[in-house]
């Protein structure tokens, strides 16, 4: 019996805590349900955020990106038009250095040419002074003369270049300037050797200026100022001589020799040929003047003909109305009688001829001006013009 009851009390207890089981498996699955779906809820919900961050993130890293991207644009821009430019300066600095050398080529060969001694630089230097007087302006053969022969008192001399000037007027230029001193210098090693040379130019240059000084072109030629020009191939030329030798200019114009290079000769040159303009249109000036009382004259004489042709026709006017009136009254009148008398004149009736009334009109303008009365000036048609009241 107690075991039955024990028994009934074990199986209740079974059936209880099987019962107990059975609900809290119950409630697990329901809690494992509700937290499954709230996982999937949860999951959702941080999908959905991460989709809001990653749209926020995207807008606000859109302008950042659309700047780099410009960025990289310009960049990649500025790299070809550099690569572009660099190009385009390594040709040109291979275009330099091309000039660069071909200039030192024709430096050395005129350089050479020129040691060969005095005839070749006189001829440069001639080549050098044509050169310049015709980038001036001046013709050869009409503002200058080359080779002009020059009869001095020691027998005839020969100036490089002869100028004429306005009025008649010329001055010589002369080219013939030793340059050996100054090329032994440009090729010395050493500064002593080289200054050597540049003094041995710079007395070189003094002693040509001397000589051409002793020649005194302006007492040869017609109208000449009292001045010789002597021209100096070079800027470096004359700048290495009055380096050495700073009185240099001031002992030129004392003896009046006045020495330039092509810079100060081209200006020379172009104030000589602006004074052949003016003097052009002086001349100029001259022949319209004379051209002016020409034709002034001519008119005055044509507008005689015309006065002497508007006489002659108003006395032929008037000889034709004294005609007519003799005609009306002294012929007509008594051939006019036959008609009366009923004589066959064939239809042909006698025309009445009538006097001309219209008059030629004067030439007011060829009239000389009257004096001033105080009177009204006539207006163009002849009449008075009339006062204001």
């Amino acid at each position: 019996m107690i075991l039955a009851i024990v028994c009934a009390l074990i199986a209740a207890a079974m059936a209880a805590w099987a019962v107990f089981e059975r609900g809290r498996a119950a409630r697990a699955e329901m809690k494992f349900r509700l937290l499954e779906k709230q996982t999937a809820s949860g999951v959702e919900i941080i999908k959905a955020q991460d989709a809001v961050a990653q749209a926020r993130i995207e807008a606000q890293l859109g302008p950042v990106t659309a700047a780099l991207t410009r960025f990289e644009r310009q960049v990649a821009e500025a790299e070809k038009a550099r690569a572009l430019e660099t190009g385009g300066l390594k040709e040109q600095i291979a275009q330099l250095l091309a000039a660069s050398t071909a200039t030192q080529d024709e430096a050395r060969k005129l350089s050479a040419a020129l040691r060969r001694g005095a005839g070749v630089q006189g001829r440069w230097g001639e080549q050098m002074l044509r050169n310049v007087l015709e980038m001036a302006g001046m013709k050869a053969g009409v503002d200058f003369e080359e080779q002009f022969h020059v009869a001095g008192d020691g027998g005839g001399l020969r100036p490089d270049v002869v100028v004429r000037l306005p009025g008649g007027g010329q001055f010589v230029i002369d080219a013939k300037c030793s340059l050996n001193a100054f090329l032994e210098a440009q090729d010395a090693a050493d500064d002593g050797p080289r200054e050597a040379g540049y003094h041995r130019h710079a007395q070189s240059v003094r002693a040509h200026m001397q000589a051409l000084a002793g020649k005194a072109y302006w007492d040869q030629l017609d109208l000449s100022p009292d001045f010789v020009v002597m021209f100096v191939p070079g800027d470096a030329f004359l700048a290495a001589a009055t380096e050495r030798l700073p009185g240099l200019y001031a002992e030129a114009m004392e003896r009046r020799v006045i020495v330039v290079t092509p810079s100060s000769l081209f200006a020379l040159c172009k104030a000589v040929a602006y004074g052949w303009r003016v003097e052009q249109q002086h001349v100029n000036a001259k022949e319209i003047a004379a051209l002016g009382r020409e034709l002034y004259k001519r008119l005055a004489t044509m507008g005689g003909h015309a006065q002497e042709v508007g006489r002659a026709l108003q006395n032929a006017v008037g000889k034709y109305n004294q005609f007519v009136g003799s005609l009306e009254t002294q012929v007509l009148t008594q051939a006019r009688r036959f008609e009366d008398l009923q004589v066959d004149h064939e239809t042909r009736a006698i025309p009445e001829l009538a006097p001309i009334e219209a008059a030629t009109r004067p030439l007011v303008k060829l009239a000389p001006p009257e004096p001033a009365t105080g009177a009204p000036a006539l207006t163009h048609a002849g009449a008075a013009p009339t006062s204001a009241t």
